[in-house]
């Protein structure tokens, strides 16, 4: 019998249960219909976060990035093309610090981008500077 996974949905923040053996057959969420994985990072608030790190039963990798950030604007489009490599195995979100400083200063960012992964809520790895895909994607599989 295949294990069942928690995985929060990115659009409703509604908990869906899943057989880790249908992963890969593009689940959508039992609430509101969207496709679970998405192929790009989720978008975090205070209103979210917490949720989606701490319920999802799959690694999640946060990009803590800020809108003037000139490395963080160069890292986007790479860090959307690692979600879209990385999923169902790994969850991609970004947080930005310049909307959430509260979230920011509890997991003590001091430069962006930063990128923690988290595995049950609880911070397992994090790698500070910009990163190319195929970077951030072997750095993401290291610490799932």
């Amino acid at each position: 019998m295949a294990e069942t996974l928690h995985l929060v949905c990115s659009h409703c923040a509604a908990i869906n249960r899943i057989p880790s053996l249908r992963l890969a057959e593009a689940p959508k969420c039992g609430q509101c219909h969207r496709s679970l994985f998405a192929g790009h990072p989720a978008e975090l608030s205070s209103a979210n976060f917490r949720r989606f790190i701490e319920r999802n039963d799959v690694p999640v990798v946060v990009d803590f990035w800020a809108p003037w950030c000139g490395p963080c604007q160069m890292m986007a489009p790479e860090y959307s093309a690692a979600a879209a490599e990385l999923e169902p195995k790994v969850r991609l979100a970004k947080l930005n610090t310049d909307a959430e400083p509260g979230l920011a200063g509890e997991f003590g960012i001091r430069g962006i981008p930063t990128l923690i992964c988290f595995k049950s809520g609880r911070e397992v790895a994090r790698q500070s500077g910009a990163m190319r895909r195929p970077d951030i994607v072997r750095w993401a599989l290291s610490h799932a």
